[in-house]
C-alpha cells in the first residue's frame, strides 16, 4: 500500500472523502465495484478485500464513510466498537448517498474502468450500505454480507436497479431471522432479482479473518459464490 492508492474526493456539503483504490494488473478496460467498509474503518482488512477484487480483475474503490466525523485514515480495533459508535451513530442516508455517488463519479470516470459495469460489496455496516447503493446508483449488481439494519432501508427494495446477493450467518446473534425475513420479503414483494444464502454454521463477521468469528470454510465458500455472481453480472478482464 502507497499514497498513490488512496484518492480525495469531493462530497457535497462534507468534508472530502477519501478512498482506497486498486485496479487490475493487466491493461485494458476492467468492471468496477465499490467496496464498502465495516464499521471499523477502511483497514488492513478491507484493503486486503479491495486487493482480492482488484487480483480477479476488478477496479476498486473503498471509500472511508467516516469521513464527516473522523480524521482520515481512522482504523478502530475490533475489539473496541464502542470507539467505532459515535461515527457509526453519525451516518445518515442523506450522507451515505453522498458518499455512494461521489465514489461511483469518481470510478465510472476512469478510462480503465467499463463504466456501465460497476457493482458494490459490503460488509457488516457495509452490507447495509450496499443495498442502499444498489438503489441509488445504477449498478449491475450488489452483495451485502451480513448487513445489520438493512431493514431500515425495506422501503427502498422497489428502488433496486441490480440482482441483489445476501448473505447471513446462521448463528448470528446481532441480526434477528425476522429482520432478515423483513429483506428478504421486502425485495421479493419488489419483484427484485436476488439470492438469499444463510450459512447455518456461520456467526457474524465469518468473512473477516481479523475477527473471532471468522469461519474460514464459510468464507471461502461466500467469496466463491460473490466472484461467480460478479463475473456473471460484471464479467471481468
Amino acid at each position: 500500500m502507497s499514497d498513490q492508492n488512496f484518492v480525495s474526493l469531493p462530497v457535497a456539503s462534507a468534508p472530502d472523502m477519501r478512498a482506497y483504490t486498486v485496479f487490475p494488473a493487466a491493461a485494458g478496460p476492467a468492471p468496477g465495484i465499490i467496496l464498502l467498509q465495516e464499521a471499523f474503518g477502511v483497514n488492513q482488512h478491507i484493503r486486503s478485500v479491495a486487493d482480492r477484487l482488484a487480483a480477479a480483475g476488478y477496479a476498486v474503490i473503498a471509500p472511508e464513510l467516516f469521513h464527516r466525523t473522523a480524521a482520515p485514515g481512522l482504523e478502530i480495533p475490533y475489539s473496541d466498537f464502542a470507539s467505532a459508535m459515535p461515527h457509526f451513530q453519525a451516518i445518515s442516508v442523506e450522507g451515505l448517498t453522498a458518499d455512494l455517488q461521489a465514489a461511483h463519479g469518481w470510478l465510472s470516470a476512469q478510462s480503465q474502468v467499463v463504466a456501465d459495469k460497476i457493482g458494490s460489496v459490503g460488509f457488516c455496516l457495509g452490507g447495509r450500505v450496499s443495498f442502499l447503493a444498489n438503489a441509488v446508483l445504477p449498478l449491475a449488481a450488489a452483495v451485502s454480507y451480513y448487513g445489520g439494519g438493512t431493514q431500515l432501508l425495506k422501503d427502498r427494495a422497489a428502488e433496486l436497479h441490480a440482482p441483489h446477493l445476501f448473505f447471513w450467518g446462521g448463528l448470528d446473534q446481532h441480526i434477528s431471522q425476522a429482520h432478515v425475513a423483513e429483506v428478504v420479503a421486502a425485495v421479493e414483494a419488489a419483484g427484485k432479482p436476488f439470492i438469499n444464502t444463510v450459512i447455518s454454521y456461520a456467526d457474524h463477521g465469518f468473512h473477516c479473518d481479523e475477527r473471532p468469528s471468522y469461519h474460514p470454510q464459510a468464507a471461502q465458500e461466500a467469496w466463491a459464490l460473490t466472484l461467480a455472481f460478479f463475473q456473471e453480472k460484471l464479467g471481468s478482464k
